[in-house]
């Protein structure tokens, strides 16, 4: 197939290089074409001859640096997936709680905000109120999709997996011009701060402790080494009754000295003697 610009094997593995240094992101060989199709719209848009020039470019700007990790995250989220972690969720806050116990939940790959809003309808089901005793951080290494999750809009298709219930406790549908679509409530949406974080940075800017973890569908994207790496920092940050939830697709057997099987994908940390 003949392409817009000459995409040699080299570039693509300067693009792999790069991405790890700057996210963590451990590319497959089979990514080349991914890569491609992602990047060739910033070389259009900065009206650049190559990819190498795209380096050059890269290079003498630090803010392209945040276009780039943007354009090769891939952001593939739904409202309550992996339905087992929010019942679980329920059931272990309402376990337990004690009066004035404040908690911290960190969902530490936020996406275009569908997994927070399910934690905070989770939490507001459970507690009763919008104002709970919880502080929400979500947070994603992508400015852009932060935007998408802050503003709370989506196309009403979105809310298949959304109950009739829960769709009209946590939701507005758009008339005339924004028909067809809908946005979560206020009160839904100040329930959740929303950060960038990297997590390969050095500082995190959550403090020493939390109580629970979301970090789903993250570490498929990381090697083995640097999984191991955050699930240490994380796990520095949970209780020993604390909670860490995975993806479906994601296991931490090569990490059974930081975090210990004790649900479907749901883990604890393992307390040092």
């Amino acid at each position: 197939m003949e392409r817009e610009f000459r995409y040699t094997p080299a570039d693509f593995e300067q693009v792999r290089q790069r991405v790890y240094q700057m996210a963590g992101i451990s590319l497959s060989a089979s990514k080349d074409q991914l890569v491609y199709s992602r990047l060739v719209r910033r070389l259009r848009t900065l009206r650049l001859a190559d990819f190498p020039s795209y380096f050059l470019y890269l290079d003498a700007h630090p803010e392209e640096a945040e276009h780039f990790v943007n354009a090769l995250t891939t952001n593939l989220t739904s409202f309550f997936r992996e339905a087992h972690h929010f019942e679980y969720l329920a059931q272990y806050l309402r376990e337990q709680h004690k009066p004035g116990r404040n908690w911290r939940i960190w969902c530490s790959a936020a996406s275009t905000g569908e997994e927070p809003y399910s934690i905070a309808m989770t939490l507001a089901e459970t507690f009763g109120r919008f104002d709970v005793p919880v502080q929400l951080i979500a947070s994603d290494i992508d400015t852009k999709v932060l935007n998408t999750a802050r503003e709370g809009i989506y196309p009403e298709a979105r809310l298949e997996s959304v109950s009739t219930e829960r769709r009209k406790a946590f939701f507005l549908r758009g008339k005339q011009s924004n028909a067809g679509k809908v946005r979560v409530v206020k009160e839904l949406r100040q329930m959740i701060e929303f950060r960038q974080i990297n997590l390969l940075d050095q500082n995190w800017g959550l403090g020493n402790a939390l109580d629970i973890i979301f970090c789903r569908n993250v570490m498929i994207y990381f090697d083995k080494a640097t999984q191991h790496k955050v699930l240490q920092r994380m796990a520095r940050l949970l209780p020993e009754d604390g909670r860490f939830f995975a993806g479906h697709s994601e296991s931490f057997v090569h990490a059974n000295d930081v975090v210990r099987l004790i649900g479907r994908t749901i883990y604890k940390p393992v307390v040092k003697p």
